[in-house]
């Protein structure tokens, strides 16, 4: 019992979340409740009027049954009844009153699903488009928080989150808007009516449903069919997810985050009308299907009671009723509730999950007052600086200044530390203890866009993204023209190549570039760099993976690059940094050895060590 009672909490805090999202479209949920009134009342309509008219053609006062104590819509019906009356008086006019009937109970039945489609019409959008703000707010979310929450999770899960708890979600507990919106105006309609209508000769119209259930059944099946479209769409923007989720320094060194999330909200707008022509699609399927099933009905009634009266045999109209009312409309509002409870907890823990990612604390915050900052003008310093990780020490005390226009080189083994120093300059991370300021002010005052737009960074692996050559070149830079886009390629010696592709700079590279060489792909990431054209540089080992000739294009391109700017050159390849101002070595997350390459040779310690190393292999 206590579990029940939590589980129970759980699904109504998950109500209160979609509930949450509902808000946003007060108009379209009075549509839809509107709708199913409107629908409910014609079926109301049609089951009503049976029971009087049955009587009527059946000759039921005959039996002393009361016609005065049926249901009555007004002066409509009893005119209605009246005219009928007075075909009473044959067996050809009883017949004409049959049809009459026939085609007002089909006339009222179509009215009802009209407004029945009309309603899942409109209820289509709202859980689509819960859905998608769901989606949205998620990827929003996940282009802002810190590179530390992706080195903790697992892109799988976070994908997981996007699409399979997001799917259960949209079967699961949104499902039971549907019911909590539309059964209980059913259920009190058909209650209603079953209180004045007697259950008797059910079995009458069983008789039809092994020769109509074939038919109606394929129609329904062909109708409920989903349109591929929503899965091949539905893999576009998974695509578009794991290439942000892997190239996420990139976006955020770039500032693309707006430029990469329209990007994904433009694929999940796509999706949504994919979707909502599906589903819209699928939900005819129930109300056609009703429909001729109920048409099927009245024509097997009108020839069976036309053989009726013909014969003179007696036929009560309430039994027809009581199937109607109880087998196919109460059931199914009243199965719908004795599911919606399971429904429920099956999506709670997908919410809970969903809620935790968009609730994720922000571990970089921007202050609310933080100030602009559009020139780097004097220096960059790293005070007394120290960084955890977890219960991890990464960088212990350090202290270091670059001059603006020097370039300084980092070196040291794997885990020395080296790239947690220099993502704490566009604060990728913060640090734990100490300062990074940038001319003098910490740049936590600063605003993160801003402090971000001074740099560009070319990492060890280059990140490219499923798009053309220019799109991946003007990377967080969509006001960039042609001239400037092939300039910068050019000075990242990347025009050779690009001018041989058939397409040029419209060349699509390929899911994360696998079209192009890795000198090629890292050509175009320098490229992109120069675009930016930042007063500071951030080289990652940028040359540590490529082979021999690829390494000399890329190499001479990133001397170029770093012309007259400040430059932080993580290095792997001692070589490449003999001319630096200053080389930092680290070793355990400490500042062991520092100045320039003649002088470290000449103390013997660790750089020398690593030299020698490296010209043995």
């Amino acid at each position: 019992m206590p579990n029940l009672q939590k589980g129970d909490l759980k699904g109504m805090r998950s109500l209160a979340i979609i509930f949450n999202y509902i808000k946003k479209y007060p108009k379209l949920v009075f549509g839809y409740f509107s709708l199913n009134l409107l629908s409910a009342l014609f079926s109301l309509v049609s089951l009503t009027m049976l029971a009087p008219f049955l009587t009527l053609i059946f000759e039921l006062e005959s039996k002393g049954v009361s016609l005065g104590s049926r249901f009555s819509f007004g002066v409509l019906s009893e005119k209605l009844y009246t005219h009928l009356g007075t075909l009473n008086g044959s067996t050809e006019g009883k017949i004409e009153a049959l049809a009459i009937l026939c085609i007002i109970i089909i006339s009222a039945i179509v009215l009802k699903n009209i407004f029945l489609y009309g309603a899942l019409y409109v209820l289509t959008p709202i859980r689509n488009g819960i859905i998608n703000d769901m989606r949205n707010d998620m990827f929003d979310k996940i282009v802002q928080l810190p590179i530390g929450f992706f080195n903790e999770q697992r892109k799988g899960d976070i994908m997981s989150r996007l699409t399979n708890d997001l799917q259960d979600v949209e079967f699961s507990t949104i499902s039971f808007l549907e019911t909590f919106f539309r059964e209980p105006i059913l259920i009190f309609c058909y209650l209603f009516a079953m209180i004045h209508l007697s259950p008797e000769l059910s079995l009458f119209l069983l008789l039809f449903l092994p020769v109509s259930g074939l038919i109606i059944g394929r129609i329904g099946r062909s109708l409920k069919k989903v349109s591929s479209g929503v899965q091949i769409k539905l893999g576009d923007i998974l695509s578009t997810i794991e290439e942000t989720l892997g190239g996420i320094r990139i976006v955020k060194a770039f500032n693309a985050e707006f430029q990469q999330l329209e990007k994904f909200k433009q694929e999940n707008r796509e999706l949504l009308s994919i979707k909502n022509r599906s589903i819209r699609r699928r939900d005819l399927a129930s109300p056609v299907s009703e429909t001729l099933g109920i048409v099927s009905v009245c024509c097997v009634l009108y020839y069976g009671g036309r053989l009726v009266l013909k014969t003179e045999v007696g036929l009560s109209g309430q039994d027809f009723l009581t199937f109607i009312v109880i087998f196919t409309q109460v059931i199914n509002p009243l199965k719908s509730f004795s599911t919606a409870s399971y429904n429920i907890q099956k999506g709670a823990a997908s919410i809970d999950r969903i809620q935790q990612l968009i609730h994720e604390e922000q571990a970089v915050k921007e202050k609310a007052d933080a100030q602009p900052i559009a020139n780097f003008n004097k220096t960059i310093e790293l005070r007394n600086v120290s960084f955890f990780y977890t219960d991890k020490q990464i960088l212990k005390n350090i202290n270091l200044t670059i001059q603006k226009g020097q370039t300084i080189a980092l070196v040291g083994s794997s885990g020395s530390g080296k790239s947690t120093l220099a993502d704490l300059i566009p604060r990728f991370h913060d640090c734990t203890e100490g300062e990074v300021l940038i001319d003098g002010i910490d740049i936590k005052n600063y605003k993160i866009k801003d402090l971000r737009n001074l740099m560009g960074i070319v990492t060890q692996e280059p990140i490219l993204f499923n798009d053309t050559i220019r799109a991946n070149i003007s990377l967080g830079n969509k006001s960039a023209v042609s001239d400037q886009i092939k300039e910068a390629a050019n000075i990242a010696n990347a025009s050779s190549f690009i001018e041989k592709k058939e397409k040029g700079f419209d060349t699509v590279v390929g899911d994360r570039g696998s079209k192009l060489s890795g000198g090629e792909r890292q050509r175009i990431t320098i490229a992109r760099a120069v675009l930016k054209n930042p007063p500071i540089l951030i080289l990652d080992e940028a040359t540590s993976s490529l082979d021999t000739e690829s390494e000399k294009w890329v190499q001479d391109a990133i001397y170029k690059l770093m012309k007259d700017r400040t430059s932080i050159i993580i290095a792997h390849r001692l070589s490449t940094i003999k001319h630096a101002d200053e080389i930092i070595v680290m070793d355990g997350g400490s500042i062991v050895e520092r100045g320039r390459h003649d002088e470290l040779i000449q103390r013997n310690g660790i750089y020398s060590r690593l030299v020698s190393l490296q010209q043995m292999q």
